[in-house]
């Protein structure tokens, strides 16, 4: 089974709520997810919110002024700065349409694989690092991962519109569905003995990170084509899965601009 075959099922996960100003205008500058409506608290003067509601109504979606109690229980605990967005369903993308994406940027192909991750704020990290160091697109497991919900969302400050996610029910088979178009898998491991600098990270890629709790399964660890790691010279014998993807992707970019 390839990779598109692994995500066709995936369809169309629960729906979500995005809040605050800035989280809510991504949503509505980009077509990546279908918003249901969005509510603001009545009165709430700012421009940012007369910007959500003249693109609101340009789309012709749903807009409602609500008291801010009703805000407050969509949105429990958050800094929703008095809007929320309630959108419909989240797509995933196909494996395979991220090497489209890929093959159409005139970079050569460059996506991460996290294999369990399960913290929303490392996701919504790494899909803000994504965005902003050029990665195609991001794969994550169907099961024992965290999806892209709403507080994935907050943290990538918009990046979840931005960068493609697929999600997949077997990460060795899509790795191995990925090698066989060309593409290295190099997974980020801390007992490695090859420092990442170490490899050629301009060729096509693939950027393989473990859990928080785990790192990379055997399996998947297996599957690689190299495992490389990042020296510390600290006490602390790793970092976060966040931070560590943030470095190994500015690597990438640093090998792939610098003359």
């Amino acid at each position: 089974m390839n990779a598109s075959q692994e995500s066709r099922d995936s369809g169309w996960d629960e729906g979500e709520v995005v809040y605050g100003l800035h989280p809510v205008l991504a949503a509505l500058e980009s077509s990546g997810r279908p918003i249901e409506r969005i509510c603001l608290i009545a009165g709430r003067r700012h421009s940012l919110v007369a910007r959500i509601h003249r693109l609101a109504r340009d789309k012709g979606i749903e807009v409602r002024f609500v008291p801010k109690p009703q805000i407050e229980r969509m949105a429990p605990g958050r800094n929703h700065q008095g809007v929320v967005a309630q959108i419909g369903l989240v797509r995933y993308a196909d494996p395979d349409d991220l090497l489209g994406r890929a093959a159409g940027s005139g970079w050569p192909p460059f996506l991460v694989c996290l294999d369990g991750v399960n913290d929303p704020h490392n996701l919504g990290a790494v899909l803000r690092t994504a965005d902003a160091t050029g990665v195609h697109g991001v794969v994550i497991p169907r099961h024992g991962a965290v999806a892209v919900t709403a507080a994935v969302a907050r943290v990538a400050v918009g990046a979840a519109e931005t960068v493609p996610v697929a999600r997949v029910s077997n990460l060795a088979t899509t790795l191995r569905s990925f090698k066989e178009q060309g593409l290295t898998a190099v997974g980020l491991a801390p007992a490695s003995g090859s420092p990442i600098w170490s490899a050629d990270l301009r060729a096509p890629l693939v950027i393989v990170a473990g859990g928080e709790e785990r790192g990379l399964r055997r399996l998947v660890s297996e599957t690689c084509d190299a495992l490389v790691s990042i020296p510390m010279r600290g006490r602390i014998s790793s970092l976060n899965v966040s931070v560590a993807l943030g470095i190994a992707c500015y690597e990438v970019l640093r090998q792939r601009t610098v003359p």
